[in-house]
């Protein structure tokens, strides 16, 4: 079980009844960042990622444009439920990869871990980007 000090910005944590999975994360969290991404960078740790919160929940989509590593992309609800799992990413691929209605943040991480560690949807995400009253998984929890 995960201590109350791992709900922290740059730590999230999953949970489903297959297992649990922890990433240090950068957090997105404003235009600027969210537009940046990951694009340029050669390498990801493989404990590592970019976590993109809205300031609300909506429709998004991404694109792996100026992006040089191929890249997962978890889409969750305002809960911190997992609702989409797009795997393996094409690098520079202009092509639209959207996540649906309702997304409230989206974690990228290397290109074909999500499958790896089995994190698909209904998988639930810990950190403290969501509201806690609300939370799946709540840090105090």
């Amino acid at each position: 079980m995960a201590s109350a000090e791992e709900c922290r910005d740059d730590v999230v944590m999953f949970r489903s009844d297959a297992g649990m999975a922890r990433f240090r994360v950068e957090l997105a969290d404003d235009k600027a960042e969210r537009a940046k991404g990951l694009m340029h960078r050669k390498t990801l740790s493989q404990s590592a990622g970019m976590l993109f919160v809205y300031p609300q929940p909506q429709r998004v989509g991404f694109w792996m444009k100026n992006t040089l590593i191929p890249l997962d992309m978890i889409f969750l609800d305002e809960t911190g439920v997992v609702r989409k799992v797009h795997s393996d990413a094409r690098p520079l691929d202009e092509t639209p990869i959207m996540g649906g209605n309702d997304i409230f943040a989206v974690l990228e991480i290397n290109g074909g871990l999500a499958r790896k560690i089995g994190i698909a949807e209904g998988w639930q995400m810990r950190h403290p980007s969501f509201a806690q009253g609300t939370a799946a998984w709540p840090c105090d929890g």
